[in-house]
């Protein structure tokens, strides 16, 4: 494959941040095939969690969770907790993937388009079919292939070299973050369509 100006800006992008390129898009690749399952399993372990506690505690889920934090037995408590614990969990990675797709379309050089190709491919909730997305995109095959892998390497900076750093300064304390800097990063994941 040829390398276009965008492949090698993105390389260099890589060596700025020490990130390992291969390794982080194929871990680019495998988080993207996960993540619209990801998403389907945390909405059924939501639905389910809402369920239960309505069927079994009460008709309102706020009474519910009172009674389950104050009256339940231990053992109830703990699957809840449980439950409730791997949705907030995968929640994490939901918003790092968020992060990183806000990154993506607003980088400088085909950003839209990179997002574009991402959303169609593994975000959005019924997938599209190769032929629907060329036509979607006005675009020729090959230069969709040099764009999808662009925008996975992109994916893997966003997600490798910022989201997930971000996340933990912010959340482990690690980080050296400015509080103008804390504001900027939970703004822009505000306003970022």
């Amino acid at each position: 494959m040829r390398l276009t100006r965008n492949m090698k800006n993105i390389s260099k992008m890589y060596e700025g941040m020490n990130l390992d390129e291969e390794q982080v898009f194929h871990k680019s690749k495998l988080v993207l095939a996960i993540y619209r399952d990801v998403v389907w399993r945390t909405i059924q372990e939501a639905n389910y969690v809402r369920e239960a506690c309505e069927s079994y505690y009460s008709n309102e889920l706020a009474t519910a969770l009172t009674y389950l934090n104050d009256f339940a037995p231990t053992e109830k408590k703990d699957k809840f907790s449980d439950k409730v614990s791997y949705i907030f969990e995968t929640k994490w990675m939901i918003d790092l993937v968020d992060t990183a797709m806000i990154k993506i379309y607003n980088y400088h050089t085909n950003g839209k388009l990179y997002h574009e190709i991402l959303s169609k491919c593994y975000i959005t909730a019924y997938p599209m079919t190769e032929t629907e997305i060329l036509e979607y995109l006005s675009i020729e095959r090959t230069s969709f292939y040099t764009k999808k892998k662009e925008a996975i390497k992109l994916f893997g900076i966003a997600l490798w070299g910022y989201s997930l750093p971000k996340y933990q300064a912010i959340f482990n304390g690690t980080g050296t973050i400015e509080e103008n800097e804390l504001l900027y990063f939970f703004e822009e994941k505000q306003n970022a369509y």
